[in-house]
């Protein structure tokens, strides 16, 4: 049974064209990975299907009476909005009812018999629908749901503002499984999860009896959850359907395009010789229909095309000059804002190690990087700095409301470089002349980490403080990064949640469960 028929959809941003004549088909129980690089459309196309944006063409039908949850990297959660209200806005349709209900209740004492008949009538559709969602159960459902996901120990009351990225994805997560929706939607779900968290949801889409489609650059998370892959490709602008996991999608993916690539190596083989043969021989009587011949041959030859590849990032982290044998050292330091969220912690990093700190999500991983560097004041303790220390500092995320365009935000740290200077920067971060012209806020995730990212390669350094980069790369940059962090000649300073990316290049994991005050 279809779900969702999407066919012959186009779409672009300006000159810029996304897909062209894109059909998509989603199966009942289908577990679908939407799978590309870095600004592709992976995400345009999930707020195409759900009505956010019109497509320039195409037509998108879902099947009658289906709900649909969709988890979006880019969600805002309200300042003021607690946790709690968060996970109660899951049952707002519900609530509706209840408002509908008491309105025909008021409104009964006015009513004459025909009205009364018809109030009672509706009155007894909405109770049996109440009753039926478990509207009655609706506290003892979201103490549940905050129980297995550690929402009790926050508070039920906080503010959702002074959560971390990790703790703000997990209550929309908490939302939509209360929704129970008939199909999620998955905009890159493991960014800022911890590793518990990560098995949770892998657990948790495996088990799940509905479909799914999901965005994401984690290639041991896809190839547990998922047996439909769809590939974005930029090139061709069309979205292609493989079935079985991502590592299987891969080894189709390279033999068709072996395949292609021999296509094109023969066909352009063919092409000289009939040229060569029509040269030679168009002149002279005796061969003058042959040659007309191989040049009809040639006007009606479907040409292929040769592929291009993508442009794949190049980084490399400038080294400055070697610093002192301890870059930092921390005594009794004790860090949070209002309370601690550590106990007295002493920690020195020493000079060429790599250090990465892990644990769950909200215990002060980020909080400790900046208390380190001296952007948030510690509660009590000292950090000491060595001599000659050069940070190069990627913190989380960029504002929401930035205004600049990527030239721009490169300009503004480096003011003395040329244009050229500036282009030939962001094209080595992998990044297209159309990227670079745009505002930074119209980008994808992975888009505008590679402009952050394009900062640290401009500067020189001899520590790296690397808050969750990974986060909205997709496997190419992650790849790159690995291999450019292998060749840093300087300290690194790391909060990852993927083992699989740190493992070989960690020289101390660091469990900050041992020393935070949050459980």
């Amino acid at each position: 049974m279809s779900i969702l028929n999407v066919e012959h959809l186009t779409h672009g941003f300006g000159d810029r064209a996304i897909f062209d004549d894109v059909s998509f088909r989603l199966l009942k129980g289908e577990h679908i990975g939407l799978v590309g690089a870095n600004g592709e459309g992976k995400s345009t196309f999930m707020n195409i299907i759900i009505g956010k944006l019109m497509p320039d063409a195409g037509t998108i039908e879902w099947a009658k009476n289906v709900k649909v949850g969709y988890l979006d990297q880019h969600a805002v959660l309200k300042e003021g909005m607690t946790i709690r209200d968060v996970l109660s806005s899951a049952y707002e349709p519900l609530y509706d009812m209840e408002k509908r209900m008491n309105e025909i209740c008021n409104a009964m004492g006015d009513a004459d018999e025909k009205q009364l008949e018809e109030y009672m009538e509706e009155l007894g559709t909405i109770q049996d629908l109440l009753t039926n969602h478990d509207f009655y159960l609706i506290d003892s459902k979201i103490e549940e749901v905050s129980r297995a996901l550690g929402f009790l120990e926050l508070g039920l009351d906080r503010d959702v503002t002074e959560l971390s990225g990790g703790q703000r994805t997990k209550i929309l997560l908490g939302k939509l499984l209360l929704e129970k929706p008939d199909i999620l939607l998955l905009d890159e779900p493991t960014n800022y999860l911890d590793a518990e968290h990560i098995v949770w949801l892998t657990r948790y889409l495996q088990e799940y009896e509905n479909a799914f489609i999901l965005i994401s650059h984690d290639v041991p998370f896809l190839n547990n959850v998922v047996n439909i892959i769809y590939h974005m490709d930029g090139q061709t602008h069309s979205l292609d359907r493989y079935v079985g996991d991502y590592d299987k999608f891969m080894e189709v993916y390279e033999a068709k395009k072996a395949q292609r690539e021999a296509a094109y190596n023969r066909q352009q083989q063919e092409i000289a010789e009939l040229k060569d043969f029509v040269a030679r021989n168009k002149a002279r009587v005796a061969t003058r229909n042959m040659a007309m011949a191989r040049q009809k041959k040639l006007d009606n030859m479907d040409i292929i095309e040769k592929i291009q590849e993508k442009p794949k990032p190049e980084f490399f982290f400038k080294t400055a000059k070697t610093p002192s044998k301890f870059l930092f050292e921390l005594n009794d330091l004790v860090i949070g804002y209002d309370t601690p969220l550590s106990k007295p912690l002493t920690l020195a990093i020493e000079r060429n190690t790599f250090v990465v700190l892990t644990g769950a999500n909200g215990i002060g991983k980020s909080t400790l990087l900046k208390s380190i560097l001296g952007i948030i004041p510690p509660i009590s303790g000292k950090v000491t700095r060595g001599e000659n220390v050069a940070i190069g500092y990627f913190e989380q995320e960029m504002s929401p409301n930035i205004e600049t365009t990527c030239m721009e935000e490169i300009w503004n740290e480096f003011p003395g470089f040329s244009q050229y200077e500036v282009r030939s920067a962001l094209a080595k971060c992998g990044l297209t002349t159309k990227h670079i012209e745009s505002k930074c806020k119209v980008l994808s995730g992975g888009e505008q980490a590679k402009v952050r990212l394009c900062k640290l390669m401009n500067r020189e350094s001899n520590l790296l403080v690397l808050d969750e980069p990974t986060n909205h790369l997709d496997v190419d940059a992650k790849d790159e990064l690995h291999r450019a962090l292998k060749e840093y000649k300087g300290t690194v300073l790391m909060v990852c949640h993927e083992p699989d990316f740190y493992s070989d290049l960690a020289t101390e994991v660091i469990d900050c469960s041992k020393w935070t005050t949050r459980v």
